[in-house]
């Protein structure tokens, strides 16, 4: 006990600007977030999945991964959301079970620790806490920040992960000799994973964040203090920490997500066969208990694995193909066999051996497998699938699939059609339920039974064309098709099979996929199934967001002119266009300078200042550069998380021109003088707009018109 000195006491340090500034932050975030209580732009969007979260219907949305939406659906839950609520429209209020407060906090929160974050980040740059206090002020009072803060969106929260980040890794990069070293660089990993998880903006974010790692990375490896062992080890720690760990959780996230989300839902038909019967209700109730294995006398429905343009069923009806289209061309006048994208009884066919006449399950069953040949009857009118040398009607490079009808002409049926298991694991693989991934090839023509993709007009009830495709080539989603219910025959009589078709199906065989399998299919499916795309009157182009040529009206009182708009404060804007131009022209200028061997600057300085560089200009880059070469419809919110990085470089450039640039004392002090001009204008800013940043209070047609301080501006008068 005597090696214990008492009292014991702790010191702590508390930075009281920090403090300050955060406590600033929660109040202009999180002031009266509950008004208004209706839906504000899209709030409408994003509610819908947390109304899916709440009663655990699966959802996929291919606009991001599912961790930004379990954020918001942990307010929800927190806040005791039942998920009843009806989002059919932007101003619709919120009834009595809705806590908004709770939809609303988290996103407000994150935009609040933005403002500290960016504080610590210029400081870490190694610049004075004056311009860090500088950056925390301009990004205090930007309007649009300020906005997309205050409600249930995503940008504040992705914002958040990104500057938390870079904040880390710069504390590791340099803390060398600190024992919390390997856990700053962990944080930075998980920031990165959960800056992706919550939208795949992040992920530019997290290559600039690699790129800057690899860079450092690679002087490590040139250093001849450290041994072999040791760099070795600092390597494979990066590694793990910047690529394996974000890859675990990312993975993770959607593990979580599938997990919860186990009922069937409004976007089941997005997913193959198989995930759908492993979601509890829909699909899984139908065809719960059928029988696994294909046999001859099988009734079964054929979907197509390709959910382009939408997820469809073979099926045939009894009318035929006119004589003549519009065009001209004449077809055989045939059974119509399309696609249809819909359950109906018109979507069964029965699986017949060609050197049988039995139309029923043998016992014990005969299985088909893969390479067999099959005949394909029509459950309801009784037609052969059959393709020939006639053209499709919408697309005359390929053959005419129909129900084959004898009219005693020179057109002999051809309904052999080989079964090609493409996801065998054997060369005698059994054809299953659900499970197997099939092409169907003409026996006599080679062609594959596929989806065109084209609508039929309205003969064909505009219903989807399928072809036999004789030039089909590699591996094609719109030329597989998979068993996904399935019967047992039983009756050889038409009017017996019809009932029996219409009954449901009944034996206990149960299938699962693993979660790496859904994982992999929901993945595929948001990077490669996207919605149309469709004009909004508030879309912009990325050249609109540089100048602030746009904006977005996020809510209207149904009565009176209060609003909330999405605009930005102008001041910040213009000042940080011209922070980054001239952070170009002073970096141009030392660099070829410096390669006449001038050195303007220490070393120290130019490193210092090549950092802020990559950081704050590389960061802007890469969150506004990719938006050229998109092609979905773009909002001047996706521009924020670009403009929280632009605005980081202004209190750099300040710094180093009082600094390095501004050698007199009159000079430093005019600069003093225009630099306190500028905040006060952005003040000036900031309150002006302040009633379309927070929807209160209300202001006349008068002094709404005087805010409209471009063209471009739709801020919405009321006529009275």
């Amino acid at each position: 006990m005597q090696c214990v000195k008492l009292p014991i006491s702790v010191r702590v340090e508390i930075n009281l600007l920090l403090l300050a500034v955060t406590v600033l932050a929660l109040v202009t975030r999180l002031y009266d977030i509950h008004f208004p209580r209706a839906v504000v732009f899209d709030e409408v969007y994003y509610g819908q999945f947390l109304s899916l979260y709440m009663k655990q219907v699966f959802f996929i949305d291919e606009s991001g991964p599912p961790f930004g939406h379990m954020v918001l659906a942990l307010g929800a839950y927190l806040g005791g959301f039942d998920g009843n609520f009806f989002w059919n429209r932007i101003g619709a209020e919120y009834t009595s079970n809705v806590p908004v407060w709770s939809f609303r906090v988290i996103p407000a929160l994150a935009g609040s620790f933005c403002i500290p974050l960016a504080y610590l980040l210029v400081v870490e740059l190694g610049y004075s806490h004056f311009s860090a206090l500088g950056a925390c002020v301009i990004l205090l009072i930007e309007n649009s920040l300020i906005v997309q803060s205050r409600f249930m969106l995503l940008e504040s929260v992705l914002i958040f992960f990104l500057l938390l980040a870079v904040l880390s890794y710069l504390h590791f990069h340099k803390a060398r000799n600190s024992s919390f070293r390997w856990f700053w660089l962990m944080i930075s990993g998980v920031s990165c994973a959960c800056g992706i998880g919550v939208k795949y903006m992040g992920m530019f974010t997290y290559f600039l964040l690699l790129g800057l790692t690899a860079v450092h990375t690679w002087q490590l490896i040139g250093d001849r203090t450290l041994s072999y062992g040791k760099v070795v080890v600092q390597v494979l720690v990066r590694f793990l920490a910047l690529v394996v760990l974000p890859v675990i959780m990312y993975i993770g996230f959607f593990y979580v997500h599938l997990t919860l989300l186990y009922r069937s839902g409004p976007h089941d038909q997005m997913m193959s066969s198989a995930f759908q019967a492993s979601l509890e209700g829909g699909l899984a109730r139908i065809t719960q208990g059928q029988p696994l294995d294909v046999a001859f006398g099988s009734q079964v429905t054929l979907r197509t694995m390709s959910s382009k343009p939408v997820p469809c069923w073979l099926h045939s009806h009894k009318v035929n193909y006119p004589i003549r289209y519009e065009n001209g061309r004449g077809s055989s006048h045939q059974q119509q066999v399309t696609c249809y994208p819909f359950k109906d009884v018109n979507n069964w066919w029965i699986i017949k051996d060609p050197g049988r006449h039995s139309l029923v399950v043998s016992s014990p069953p005969r299985p088909v497998r893969h390479g067999d040949i099959i005949q394909l009857l029509h459950g309801m009118t009784s037609r052969y699938l059959n393709t020939h040398d006639v053209a499709a009607p919408m697309s005359p490079h390929s053959q005419e699939v129909s129900g084959y009808i004898d009219f005693n002409v020179s057109m002999p049926a051809q309904n052999l059609w080989r079964v090609d298991i493409v996801n065998r694991e054997s060369d005698r693989e059994i054809w299953k339920t659900i499970l197997s991934e099939v092409q169907l090839v003409h026996v006599n023509t080679s062609a594959v039974l596929k989806l065109s993709g084209a609508s039929l007009p309205e003969w064909g009830f505009k219903q989807l064309e399928v072809v036999g495709d004789k030039i089909y080539k590699g591996y094609q989603q719109s030329g597989m098709w998979n068993v996904e219910e399935h019967r047992y025959g039983r009756s050889q009589e038409q009017k017996e099979r019809e009932l029996e078709l219409k009954s449901p199906t009944h034996s206990d065989i149960k299938r699962n996929l693993t979660f790496m399998a859904k994982f992999l299919e929901l993945q595929w499916k948001m990077l490669t199934v996207k919605n149309e795309e469709s004009e909004h009157k508030y879309c912009s182009s990325p050249l609109e967001w540089i100048t602030m040529d746009t904006n977005i009206a996020y809510w209207l009182h149904p009565s009176s002119n209060a609003q909330i708009q999405l605009i930005g404060n102008i001041v910040n804007w213009t000042i940080a266009n011209l922070a980054l131009v001239v952070y170009c022209l002073m970096f141009l200028t030392y660099l070829l300078r410096r390669r006449r061997k001038v050195e303007d600057i220490s070393q120290d300085s130019w490193e210092q200042l090549v950092l802020a560089g990559v950081v704050c200009f590389g960061g802007w880059a890469v969150n506004y550069l990719p938006f050229f070469l998109m092609e979905k419809t773009l909002f001047l919110y996706h521009y924020l998380p670009a403009l929280t990085f632009k605005i980081l470089q202004i209190p750099i450039v300040v710094e180093h021109l009082y600094i390095h640039v501004l050698k007199s004392p009159a000079q430093r002090k005019a600069f003093g003088g225009v630099i306190l001009a500028v905040l006060c204008s952005v003040y000036v800013s900031y309150h002006n707009l302040s009633p379309l940043t927070y929807g209160q209070p209300a202001l006349s047609s008068d002094e709404l018109a005087a805010l409209r301080w471009r063209e471009s501006w739709d801020i919405l008068l009321r006529k009275r």
